[in-house]
């Protein structure tokens, strides 16, 4: 049973809308993702199916799960304000109708709509960079997390200006005109994506969240790892991406020494601070400690190729086969246990906080199905191992469709458990978190009051 962490000003949250609407919505894009994924398996779904299974888990389930974290998480950490609430919900519908959009163009073989789609995106992308970038506090005053947020909200401006142009390109040689090839643009921007918005925001993240529900904080070596991996990984995925955009090897080598190395630096950081916990393990502690496994060993495969050709296509994650190693074992299964805290904690603070010490209340972890979670996650490991082995080995066919098949069923199994701790513990009913005001139960009059609502422009 885990405790209610320490340290937390409630006070300064959003209203439970904002967050609980991102990550409801991301969970849908999540299935999405999965199916199109399952289809693209089996040869079925048509068009540019993969290439919409990606955007769909990372610009959708990925992305608008960290814009809602984000969202929650800075006002409460930094002690401020969230600068605009109307702001967080124009971002989550401008992204969601235009990773929807562009996935739709993708799986229909329309290149036309994906430019259109990913203005919308764009918009929503940097609606989020703006909204968080004036909600932090003076930049004299950041600790490790908000650097390296910062960073991130970085990384997505560029992300979003060069998705934008390669949809452009579609239809028109938007690089060519430049002198560069639309191969490595597309490099520049899964580099900047994938290890920059994404993993950047994921170590900020880990330095508050693994002391804070471990009861630890960075000691002895920490210290050092944590200050090489601040610069070496900002600027390896810089390198990396300036590379790749213009195929300068030596460049990109540097920057992939640089972004394993900063990986390296974390694996061992969070094992440490996993290896000292004083708290009993949740399903985020287990899940953390795949990230460690999964990160660790992407890093071992990723440092020879790209040390021996970080041009090469199919080294675009790391080593050939290494994709779903880094975004299922890695990234996943730290955003899955994240999840596992953050829906809970966002729940609990509004359902139970003002009970605590004057009625018997639950604890955070007490919210969600423990059964049910050990189930996803046993799921989940072997999917992901079926999964990453075959890509690996380059052996396909049954093992490949079996881990398939497993991930989407631990993916249902996950979805249904924290989907019930909404259900059962929240204050609104789920139509009303996700349609707000345009929900037909506000408008019978039937909608109970979010307290957490009941100011602000949310």
């Amino acid at each position: 049973m885990g405790a209610v962490p320490r340290g937390i000003d409630a006070d300064r949250r959003p209203p439970m809308t904002v967050p609980l609407r991102h990550f409801l919505v991301a969970l849908a894009l999540l299935v999405a993702g999965v199916v199109v994924g399952a289809g693209a398996s089996a040869g079925v779904a048509p068009g540019l199916a993969r290439l919409a299974h990606l955007h769909l888990l990372l610009a959708g389930w990925v992305c608008v799960t960290i814009m809602g974290a984000m969202t929650q998480f800075v006002p409460v950490w930094s002690g401020v304000p969230l600068h605009s609430r109307r702001l967080a919900d124009a971002q989550l519908a401008l992204v969601v109708v235009g990773v929807a959009g562009i996935a739709g163009g993708l799986l229909l073989a329309r290149p036309a709509w994906v430019a259109p789609f990913g203005l919308a995106a764009l918009a929503g992308f940097w609606t989020f960079a703006y909204n968080v970038g004036r909600t932090l506090r003076p930049v004299e005053r950041y600790d490790v997390t908000e650097r390296h947020f910062l960073v991130a909200l970085g990384f997505v401006l560029a992300l979003s200006l060069l998705g934008v142009l390669l949809a452009v390109g579609f239809t028109t040689p938007a690089f060519a005109r430049v002198g560069v090839e639309r191969t490595g643009a597309v490099g520049a921007h899964a580099t900047v994506a994938v290890f920059g918005a994404v993993l950047t925001t994921v170590y900020g993240a880990l330095y508050q969240l693994a002391t804070m529900f471990t009861q630890t904080s960075l000691r002895g070596i920490d210290h050092g790892l944590r200050r090489v991996e601040e610069v070496a990984h900002p600027v390896g995925v810089v390198l990396l991406a300036i590379g790749r955009l213009v195929a300068n090897a030596p460049v990109a080598r540097t920057g992939g020494v640089l972004v394993v190395a900063a990986a390296v630096a974390v694996c061992v950081v969070l094992a440490r601070r996993l290896s000292e916990t004083r708290v009993d393990p949740t399903p985020m502690h287990a899940r953390y400690a795949v990230f460690v496994a999964a990160l660790g060993l992407w890093a071992l495969l990723a440092l020879p190729a790209w040390a021996a050709d970080p041009l090469a296509r199919e080294h675009l994650l790391g080593a050939a086969g290494a994709g779903h190693l880094l975004v299922l074992g890695a990234i996943g299964f730290v955003v899955f246990g994240t999840l596992y805290h953050v829906v809970p904690f966002v729940v609990w603070v509004h359902r139970y906080s003002d009970r605590l010490g004057v009625e018997p209340v639950p604890m955070v972890d007490d919210l969600y199905d423990d059964r049910l979670a050990a189930v996803d996650g046993v799921l989940l490991c072997v999917g992901t191992a079926l999964v990453v082995g075959a890509d690996l080995l380059g052996i396909g066919g049954v093992a490949s469709a079996l881990g398939g098949l497993s991930v989407a069923a631990g993916v249902g199994a996950f979805v249904l458990n924290v989907l019930s701790v909404v259900v059962r513990h929240g204050t609104r009913p789920i139509d009303r978190l996700l349609l707000g005001s345009l929900s037909p139960r506000r408008a019978a009059g039937d909608d109970p009051v979010d307290p957490g609502d009941a100011s602000g422009d949310g």
